[in-house]
């Protein structure tokens, strides 16, 4: 097996996220030699995060320029580490941050670059990247003649490397920052109550468009579904996706949910999430829809409509009942 690079870059406190733990684990699997290429404000702690995982070399890009995500530095820092590996094959989390920036190093190096992948194993005594085609349709596996080959694995696809920290010999690679126009003054998340969308959640809870639609009294009770799926959104820390009927109708003067954007949305338009369980309310789970639930582990429905469908094998276990009063007795129980 070809020589593998390991690229990541390290969060705030210097550690690893789980997509970083996740391409260490797909490039171990490959058993070529190993180097890995960290970029970030401190290094040290990621590297004796991972210095057990039998890396011949422990390559850093290290400063306060290198912290902030911005193509620039990022790029620079990148293109460093790979210049200083010189291995065929660099892999890569399939992270915001380096996928702006790694297709613009592959250029520079005179490569190729692969992103959203799914896995990658060896074939035939070459690297084979697998990947999903066509709103994940159809299943791809690709090869490529040219090096250095840059695969950016999507998150969720296999297991975080489990190993346990230790001490890493670290090389620094000497950089200089590129200069810059833009100034990261700080970051601004929703409060934790608020967030919907939590890719590391156990469970996807999906609603669709029947919240809005007039119930059995006759009447559109849409403010009464806002606090019965916050609720339960809250107590149970799932994250929240939306059919493509529901997050369009606030172009069409319906009711809406307020909280629910186009980044909730799920299936052929859509993402296409991987939790290991994922709850339907009010859906019709044809295909377009189902087509987001792929990759979801345990999938469960709950529809007034027994031949809906989900009920026609897209779902594992199929609630006929109202969805209002499933997710209230939900958020007593809970």
């Amino acid at each position: 097996m070809e020589s593998i690079l390991l690229l990541a870059h390290t969060e705030a406190d210097g550690s690893l996220a789980k997509p970083a733990l996740e391409a260490l684990a797909a490039a171990l699997a490959l058993g070529g030699p190993l180097t890995v290429g960290l970029a970030g404000t401190i290094t040290q702690p990621a590297a004796d995060q991972i210095a057990a995982c039998g890396a011949v070399r422990f390559l850093a890009v290290t400063g306060d320029a290198f912290g902030a995500p911005r193509y620039a530095t990022d790029a620079a820092a990148a293109e460093a580490l790979c210049r200083a590996a010189g291995c065929a094959l660099v892999i890569a989390p399939g992270t915001s941050r380096w996928a702006r920036a790694l297709p613009g190093v592959a250029y520079r190096l005179g490569g190729r670059v692969d992103t959203h992948a799914t896995g990658i194993a060896e074939r035939n005594n070459v690297p084979a990247v697998t990947r999903w085609f066509y709103r994940q349709r159809m299943e791809a596996v690709l090869t490529r003649a040219q090096r250095p080959w840059i695969v950016l694995l999507d998150s969720g696809c296999m297991a975080p490397w489990p190993g346990t920290p230790g001490t890493a010999n670290v090389e620094p690679v000497s950089v200089d920052a590129p200069a810059t126009r833009t100034t990261v003054s700080g970051y601004r998340a929703p409060q934790s109550g608020e967030q919907t969308i939590r890719p590391d959640a156990r469970l996807l809870f999906v609603a669709g468009a029947g919240w809005t639609k007039k119930q059995a009294d006759g009447a559109v009770h849409a403010a009464d579904a806002e606090q019965l799926i916050l609720g339960f959104l809250q107590k149970s820390h799932a994250s929240l996706g939306g059919s493509k009927s529901l997050v369009d109708l606030s172009g069409e003067g319906e009711a809406v949910l307020r909280f629910m954007t186009h980044m909730n949305q799920i299936g052929q338009t859509g993402s296409t999430p991987r939790h290991p369980k994922g709850l339907s309310t009010c859906c019709h789970g044809e295909e377009p829809h189902a087509v987001g639930w792929r990759f979801i582990d345990q999938r469960r429905a709950v529809n007034l409509d027994a031949n809906c469908g989900w009920a026609r094998g897209k779902a594992d276990v199929l609630y006929v009942a109202d969805a209002f009063e499933v997710m209230r007795h939900l958020n007593a129980l809970l």
